[in-house]
């Protein structure tokens, strides 16, 4: 089965075998395409045209308009094949039934759905005439005219004088067509992704066993007093916090919080002092727990021992704590975990959060330095098309990354990252937006 990539490329190659006049390429490539869109049969029954055979043109023209009942430009482009075939009362048939599709308007200006053709009232009007010219029917054709030169002809006015003084001379006229060589492209947000991208990029160190390395993310140095609660067990931590300050903690101060990796400090040595402002009372403290989950890539020699593999996981942690998605859990629903994404949210959690022992729940998410937005949970098994796609079965959790469009998602399961179609997936619990907290006091 091909994937919705593969069935682009077909369809933009067809189109640049179409350039080149190379008919046949073009028609195979456009029948690789599986369940063809009207698009698509618009575009072999065009090439069929273009290749002098008007009878699989119409065929293909058929389906066009089955497809799409509201596509003018198709009934315009049957007309032309039945013209062709001299059945010039399905002809007429054909035009009047685009006609109908314009509603009125002067003209549709097909250039945002791919085709570079703007079809005119008066183009149709005039096909019609010249069916009626072919079918001895020299009175309507004048009639028909008439009416074509009352669409507003931009610039036209004058080759319907010359139409309507050939036909009051019984002389036919010339059919008018799409312009040969113009067919439906397909979108261009999906041309953008039919060359391979390199989600994982290129294997890096990001973090350091170098004694005197020091930190350069300029991270605020602050002193709190960790309370490690449970045990540890990466890559999911669980840690409770304190604010020895007393007050709201940025999120820059929480993500330090998180890298710092201390236990059991003591308050700060010099509370009185220029170094520190002194420690308010406890009762107005909140406690804080944070689950972490967190997958990093690591780069180690060979024969690395345990505590320099240790020293490197702790500075890539450090690392993925500054960078991961903060959410916090809705009180109440243990569910729902609504992402922080900026100072303002942060201070509006603080501000509602309700005092007690179970304090704010917060969780912190990553994947290789990039926050993961949120999680999906598979309705479907899916199978990886291409080195860029990410597979996964039904049932299985993943973490989503970025929303590509309205289609893809670009996702990571299992230390491994990709692409996957939106369809195949739905949200982990109700997608939550940050609530629009309101200041108490």
């Amino acid at each position: 089965m091909s994937s919705l990539g593969d069935q682009v490329r077909n369809w933009h190659q067809g189109v640049l075998a179409v350039a080149r006049e190379d008919w046949d390429c073009a028609l195979c490539l456009f029948s690789d395409v599986r369940e063809p869109p009207a698009k698509i049969y618009f575009n072999m029954g065009c090439v069929h045209l273009m290749a002098g055979d008007p009878e699989a043109a119409l065929r293909a023209f058929d389906q066009a308009v089955t497809k799409d009942t509201c596509m003018a430009v198709g009934f315009f482009q049957r007309g032309v094949a039945n013209f062709l075939l001299k059945r010039f009362q399905e002809a007429m048939s054909d035009f009047q039934l685009s006609l109908a599709q314009l509603r009125g308007n002067a003209a549709i200006d097909y250039t945002q759905l791919g085709l570079h053709f703007r079809l005119q009232a008066w183009e149709v009007l005039y096909n019609m005439a010249s069916a009626q010219c072919r079918a001895g029917l020299w009175a309507k054709a004048a009639d028909t005219l008439v009416e074509a030169t009352s669409k507003w002809p931009d610039g036209a006015q004058r080759i319907l004088d010359t139409a309507l003084d050939q036909v009051q001379k019984q002389v036919p006229l010339q059919l008018r067509q799409v312009p040969k060589g113009e067919v439906f492209q397909p979108p261009r947000q999906y041309l953008q992704h039919l060359k391979p991208m390199d989600f994982l990029g290129k294997a890096k160190v990001v973090a350091s066993v170098i004694p005197d390395h020091h930190n350069t993310d300029g991270w605020p140095q602050q002193r709190f007093q960790v309370e490690q609660v449970g045990h540890q067990s990466p890559p999911s931590t669980g840690k409770r916090i304190v604010n020895n300050r007393g007050g709201p903690m940025s999120r820059a101060l929480c993500y330090d919080l998180l890298a710092s990796g201390r236990h059991d400090q003591g308050p700060s040595e010099d509370s009185s002092g220029s170094g520190g402002a002194p420690a308010k009372d406890p009762e107005s403290l909140v406690s804080v727990t944070v689950q972490c989950h967190f997958t990093v890539p690591l780069k180690a020699p060979r024969d690395t021992d345990l505590s320099s593999l240790r020293s490197l996981l702790a500075q890539a942690l450090l690392h993925q704590a500054h960078m991961g998605q903060l959410s916090y859990q809705v009180p109440g629903e243990e569910r729902f975990w609504v992402p922080i994404p900026t100072e303002e949210s942060l201070q509006g959690v603080w501000r509602n959060v309700t005092m007690g022992p179970r304090g704010l729940q917060l969780q912190c998410r990553g994947v290789w330095g990039r926050p993961v937005l949120y999680q999906v949970l598979a309705q479907h098994d899916y199978s990886a098309q291409r080195p860029e796609d990410l597979g996964f079965h039904q049932g299985d959790t993943v973490d989503v990354l970025c929303e590509v469009d309205e289609a893809w998602l670009e996702g990571h399961r299992d230390g491994c990252i990709g692409i996957f179609p939106k369809c195949f997936v739905v949200p982990v619990g109700p997608m939550r937006k940050p609530y629009p907290f309101q200041d108490s006091s």
